[in-house]
């Protein structure tokens, strides 16, 4: 690393007076003649760490220097910050604005990127200033041989951290692997105490899968949801100009980049996922980098550069609403940040139930187990029926009244009362053997022939019961916005949630079911949901995952 100039005044004469001195000379030149630091900012190649970071301090107005001492950085905390700006390419100035938690703090980012980078293998005790003497060719040569004895001690340590996390990580995967076969009822305690340990990563998984650009697109391109929020927000300047806007899992930035355009006086976003390094390049491509301000974390971890906000807004619907959980984080940014008469968008959400009578679709789902082949497999029922199913359905299944069984205020709402109970009425509409018409014969085909074709009964049958939910930008607005997810509105990428019924149950036009619905969050993955419906005492739990 270091020059050999001096080397005379050397107090290891035997040693260098040896031929080894010729072998460590051309080992020097060959380093010379091969540049392998790379900027941290550019493509530009350096000889040594030392040129790499005077460049990038002169050029990029980037000192490791002040970084290694404004954060506190010990080796493992440097090596995770080279290879984390290797990976994420984040730009000079918003490494400079940094405050704590710091985004490289993850084990990955102990992992080098680039191999034989020469930036892993700089003792950081000797980085300093350029014109400082630790850079300049006159060092000893006994400095520049236990330096090189440092680096080979770093390297075999970064070596030793991979191993350590590889093996972390299989047993983790074994240990998951091993929970996920066993059945539920006869698991171990330790077994479920080894789940609750996974939860974490579980946590990080989705928040990895949003980091993948493929899910924005999907979002992005859902007409009625994107340009629900447009709507909401260009039609109701009075409420973000001159404000401070809290924009939660921010993604793309999309919402951020609407509030700004709409008047906000400063607007924070928040997302954990990696889709925010994308956001903030796609929040300088459009200019708005004086107004949004985006910060990589959990919102009940990061430090916001301001105490109180003005307006929280956030896209932080699940399917049934309330699946993924981050509905909580809303709540929790509300009760932390939100100023006295501030406003959280959207503000009203409603989940509504509907009768659904589609016998293919149960047939396809549940009949099809009793015969495959002219084997009987209808044990299968009791693992296919549990799952809830989110799809598209056709309006002309829906046999019912919608009846509302949950109501949330934002603005009110605490993260108690997302779990929920709550008794329906549906009143049936509808004589299901229309509905029956659709599933595949012609339409021609007559109302008694088809039920003799297909063997059903005339008598209307309940098949299932379907979830949607509604949402509603109401408060202070001079105009009005709202969007359903039903089966009767425009779709979009939430669907609908389907619960099948074991066995059809028939019903007669006029006639109201009652049942009850119970609402939780699945203990071993909080993101999930249990939901339980009785109907007919007759009680079938679903999961929704």
């Amino acid at each position: 690393m270091c020059t050999r100039a001096g080397a005379g005044q050397s107090g290891l004469p035997a040693l260098w007076d040896s031929g080894d001195e010729d072998l460590w000379e051309d080992e020097e030149e060959e380093t010379a003649q091969e540049p392998r630091s790379r900027c941290l900012f550019c493509e530009r190649l350096f000889n040594s760490a030392e040129d790499t970071f005077s460049h990038c301090k002169s050029e990029h107005q980037f000192s490791i220097d002040n970084m290694i001492q404004k954060h506190g950085l010990e080796f493992y905390g440097y090596v995770k910050l080279i290879n984390f700006v290797r990976i994420k390419k984040p730009t000079a100035e918003y490494l400079n604005s940094l405050s704590s938690p710091l985004p490289w703090e993850e084990e990955e980012y102990l992992k080098p990127v680039l191999e034989d980078d020469l930036l892993l293998q700089f003792d950081i005790e000797d980085i300093s200033d350029p014109t400082n003497v630790s850079y300049s060719s006159e060092l000893s040569d006994t400095k520049s041989l236990l330096e090189r004895l440092r680096h080979a001690e770093q390297r075999a340590k970064l070596a030793e951290i991979g191993l350590a996390t590889a093996q972390e990580d299989l047993q983790k995967m074994k240990q998951f692997a091993q929970d996920f076969v066993m059945n539920a009822d006869v698991r171990s305690s330790s077994s479920s105490n080894a789940i609750a340990d996974l939860q974490e990563d579980e946590d990080g998984v989705y928040f990895s899968s949003y980091g993948h650009y493929g899910i924005h697109e999907e979002m992005l391109k859902d007409k009625v949801r994107t340009e629900s929020y447009r709507d909401f927000i260009y039609q109701n300047l009075h409420i973000f100009k001159d404000k401070v806007v809290l924009d939660v899992g921010c993604g793309t930035g999309i919402l951020s980049m609407f509030a700004a355009k709409a008047g906000a006086k400063k607007v924070i976003g928040v997302d954990q996922s990696e889709i925010v390094y994308q956001a903030m390049d796609i929040i300088r491509l459009n200019k708005l980098e004086d107004t949004v301000t985006l910060i990589k974390g959990r919102i009940e971890e990061v430090d916001l550069p301001i105490e109180k906000v003005d307006i929280i807004i956030s896209e932080w619907m699940g399917y049934f609403l309330l699946f993924e959980s981050m509905l909580d984080s809303v709540i929790y940014a509300k009760d932390k940040y939100l100023a006295e008469g501030g406003s959280v968008y959207p503000d009203i959400c409603t989940i509504s139930l509907v009768a659904v009578s589609d016998m293919k679709k149960h047939a396809d789902k549940l009949t099809f187990w009793d015969n495959v082949y002219g084997f009987n497999m209808s044990c299968m029922k009791k693992a296919v029926l549990p799952e809830a199913v989110v799809e598209l359905l056709d309006p002309d299944t829906l046999i019912s009244e919608a009846n509302v069984v949950k109501h949330i205020d934002c603005h009110t709402a605490s993260i108690k009362d997302l779990e929920f109970s709550s008794d329906f009425t549906l009143i049936i509409t509808k004589d299901t053997l229309c509905t029956d018409m659709n599933w595949g014969t012609s339409g021609h085909v007559t109302r008694p022939l088809y039920s003799l074709r297909l063997g059903f009964s005339k008598e209307p049958k309940w098949e299932a019961v379907a979830g949607y939910f509604d949402i509603f930008f109401e408060k202070n607005c001079h105009n009005r916005v709202l969007f359903s997810t039903g089966p009767r509105s425009t779709k979009t990428h939430w669907k609908q949630t389907v619960f099948l019924l074991e066995n059809p149950i028939s019903v007669k036009i006029g006639e109201a079911l009652e049942g009850k619905i119970t609402v939780q969050k699945n203990r071993k993955d909080p993101r999930s949901l249990i939901i339980t419906l009785s109907v007919n005492n007759i009680k079938q739990t679903y999961s929704l995952q």
